[in-house]
């Protein structure tokens, strides 16, 4: 992850990011602890500026997406869990 994203978290907040295994996680962390993101790092983690890396269903990687409306939606190969 961009090392400016993480910037103004301490380091406990930055290892429960890494700790994170996909956006819809990352997100409510960062509910949880109050932290208010910056429109960067929230097009970061909703998928504007990455992609994911995993299923948030199965966790599977064997992942796939289509655009919708200019819009990715994501594609799990395995579950067919789609998601933007």
């Amino acid at each position: 992850m961009n090392k400016e994203l993480l910037k103004g978290l301490s380091e406990e907040q930055i290892a429960k990011v890494k700790a994170c295994k996909n956006q819809e996680e990352l997100l409510a962390l960062a509910k949880e602890e109050g932290v208010e993101l910056s429109e960067e790092q929230l097009t970061a983690v909703s998928g504007g500026a990455c992609t994911p890396t995993s299923c948030p269903k199965c966790h599977s990687t064997n992942l796939g997406s289509y655009m919708y409306g200019g819009d990715p939606v994501y594609v799990c190969r395995d579950c067919k869990h789609e998601w933007r």
